[in-house]
């Protein structure tokens, strides 16, 4: 074994020594790990295991994570409130997060924790308000309407075709968060641009080529290495780790690299054009931003520099800050709005009578007030219900920075099978939030709680209030659910994310006289079998095509859409 090898595995040792050596100590009853080193893999657990946890041992449990380890697996509005809005401080993000998404986006506000991400929040709130989210409306509908050229443009007057629309939503979405977020025009749905600022957004993604999914198994280094080494053993240590890692490995670490440095080039390009043109407003277009792309002034980023400038200097942030917070909005929006999208759609091709329905309010829209960005109540449900069913990411981390109790709404079971209404932590524990349970908890949304069912946002109106049951609810920002979050860490663009993912389910099932409905794909794949989607989770939820017909590792969104003319 080569000297590089000798430390690399060294370092892999070290890590799962200090995971290895926590003792047992959540009074918590739960599954039983899978398998003595691996526990209960996350990665690898499919949908109905993460519900079915919950509706086992209720909403707070131990379970197992890598090498054994013990983890806070709950799901209880209570408990949420108090670990993301009133106690948030004792449960932060982990240090593998923090310092991986610092890498790689900078020192947004994914990146930052304590008074530097309060100082931050603070700044950026205002940016998100209704009146500024209004402003981009119709940029989100003019790349809306490009997205159905695209796709009519595949598709024949006689006939029905098969397409796959990931690829083109993936595209869409990233020219609406880099038009909205930046000021940019990054002309995505044009595939035959060769933008390298635009390809290098569009790789980091889960459609291309999940390079972030593919290195997560490393990321437990980070701390380890950055803890306990200098910075010149770091670099020693970085050298010597690119010699020693399996060769595909190292291409997709190489690559991510890549990346990064062009995200971080472009970025600071784009900042420094749109400082410039703020600066000097007499400049044209072409003269202060030639490369990018004219500024708008009413982008998210330039509403940010210029509420910066006019800050205190205490509460000012530095241009790092605001280069972070770039990196950050544009990956965020990209690609959970992407994956809502999808599943939107997804949803209405196995429900043609929602999509009808849905179809026959916007052409009566149409009829009514000759315009297609009126609010329309049941396209909001079926966003609504699709992101309260199906969030984009279905759990995330805390950890604890002292002891702490947590209180429950609802009692569960102890190791000896006592009912408990609080459970003690220890500090450094890991805890697993299950936005997907908490979505799905019947006990606050009703016995049909995991059923998709956009009407139930339509009874609202008649008294009843989806998500609270008997005055208990989920303390979510977004209609009651958890879907973005709650405090201060929830989704600060929630906003502009809705508004996108319901503009582009709009249009897809029809906004003019020529529209196309859709339904799942038919057509057979490999051997004659019938292509069957499948949502694999990872970093996001993704639709994959299952074998025998696809790989079931490849995101892909194949459905059969035809034109209908009137």
């Amino acid at each position: 074994m080569t000297l590089p090898q000798i430390i690399g595995y060294g370092l892999l040792t070290l890590a799962i020594w200090k995971l290895v050596r926590r003792r047992a100590t959540l009074n918590l009853a739960g599954p039983e790990k899978d398998h003595w080193l691996k526990g209960l893999p996350f990665s690898s657990m499919r949908f109905q295991r993460y519900l079915k946890i919950a509706a086992d041992y209720g909403k707070a449990v131990k379970i197992h994570g890598l090498f054994g380890q013990e983890l806070f697996y709950v799901s209880d509005p209570r408990a949420l409130h108090h670990i993301l809005v009133k106690e948030q401080h004792i449960f932060e993000e982990n240090n593998v997060f923090i310092l991986c998404n610092k890498l790689i986006f900078g020192e947004g506000l994914i990146s930052t924790l304590g008074e530097q991400h309060r100082k931050q929040r603070k700044m950026i709130n205002p940016v998100f308000s209704t009146s500024n989210m209004r402003q981009l409306l119709s940029i989100i509908h003019s790349i809306s309407q490009q997205l159905k050229s695209v796709l009519m443009a595949n598709l024949s007057a006689d006939s029905s075709a098969e397409l796959d629309v990931l690829p083109w939503l993936s595209r869409s979405a990233l020219d609406c968060v880099c038009e909205g977020v930046l000021g940019y025009h990054s002309n995505a749905l044009d595939a035959g641009n060769g933008n390298e600022y635009t390809e290098a957004l569009r790789m980091i993604g889960f459609v291309n080529f999940p390079y972030l999914t593919k290195t997560v198994v490393f990321r437990p280094l980070m701390p380890v290495v950055t803890r306990n080494l200098s910075l010149y053993w770091r670099k020693f240590v970085d050298c010597l780790t690119m010699s020693w890692l399996p060769t595909q490995t190292l291409r997709n670490f190489r690559e991510l690299r890549r990346i990064v440095e062009v995200m971080d080039s472009a970025s600071r390009t784009i900042f420094e054009e749109k400082k410039l043109a703020l600066e000097k407003p007499s400049l044209t277009p072409s003269q202060s931003n030639g490369t990018f792309g004219g500024t708008r002034e009413q982008d998210i980023m330039s509403i940010m520099i210029k509420s910066n400038a006019s800050s205190s200097e205490a509460d000012r942030l530095s241009d790092a800050e605001l280069l972070g917070q770039m990196n950050v909005m544009i990956f965020a929006g990209f690609e959970t709005t992407t994956a809502a999208v999808a599943r939107a759609l997804h949803m209405l091709a196995m429900h043609p009578h929602v999509q009808e329905q849905l179809r026959a309010e916007i052409c009566d829209a149409i009829a009514a007030y000759g315009a297609t960005d009126v609010d329309h109540s049941y396209a909001n449900a079926v966003v609504r219900e699709t992101l309260r069913l199906y969030p984009s990411i279905p759990i995330l981390g805390r950890t604890t920075t002292e002891a702490v109790s947590v209180p429950l709404q609802f009692p569960v079971r102890s190791t000896s099978g006592e009912e408990i209404s609080a459970v003690p932590l220890v500090k450094n524990q890991t805890i697993v939030v299950s936005v997907l349970a908490a979505n799905h908890n019947q006990a606050v949304w009703g016995e049909d709680a995991s059923e998709w069912k956009p009407e139930r946002w339509l009874n609202s109106s008649q008294g009843t209030t989806p998500g609270v049951k008997d005055g208990v609810k989920y303390p979510g920002v977004y209609s009651s659910m958890m879907t973005f979050l709650a405090g201060s860490r929830s989704c600060i663009g929630f906003k502009f994310a809705e508004m996108e993912i319901n503009l582009s389910a709009r249009g897809r099932v029809g906004d003019s006289s020529t529209r196309h409905p859709f339904r799942s794909s038919v057509r057979t794949g490999r051997g004659g079998n019938v292509k069957e989607v499948q949502w694999k989770m990872g970093i996001f939820f993704a639709p994959v095509v299952k074998q025998p017909a696809g790989d079931g590792e490849t995101p892909q969104l194949p459905l059969s859409m035809r034109l209908v003319r009137e």
